[in-house]
């Protein structure tokens, strides 16, 4: 009998934790949906050797953005990109031989939102809070 409570209970939990992830998923679409509004950066890379760069290019939702790519870039590289809502301005360079010189910028109305230098542009790249967000 203790067994049989045990997994309702968890069959229970299990549930309500699967329609809370659904709820929340759909929530991030109708705050999206409803944060319409569009904004334009710029990004920026410069260094050596890079191999390709990974951007955000406005594609995709906030929660999910669909990732473009730069294969062989001539450097130094810019970009300028529409996003909307939420959707996080991204850029990440991605280098083979590790360049110590290589900066990543997101631009946003001629300011620079966020930079990374050296290791931190390769590891993390640069993300930033969507500023109509704020």
């Amino acid at each position: 009998m203790n067994r049989i409570v045990r997994s309702a209970v968890c069959a229970t939990a299990v549930t309500g934790l699967a329609l809370g992830l659904g709820a929340c998923a759909t929530t991030v679409d109708e705050v999206d949906k409803a944060v319409n509004e569009t904004y334009e950066v710029t990004y920026e890379v410069t260094g050596k050797s890079v191999e390709s760069i990974e951007y955000a290019g406005g594609e995709g939702t906030a929660m999910n953005p669909k990732m473009e790519s730069a294969k062989k870039p001539t450097l130094p590289w810019k970009k300028t990109v529409t996003l909307r809502g939420i959707m996080p301005p991204a850029v990440s360079p991605i280098s083979i031989d590790g360049s110590a010189d290589l900066t990543c910028k997101v631009i946003y109305k001629g300011e620079t939102i966020k930079e990374a230098k050296g290791e931190k542009a390769m590891v993390a790249g640069c993300v930033a809070a969507s500023p109509i967000a704020k």
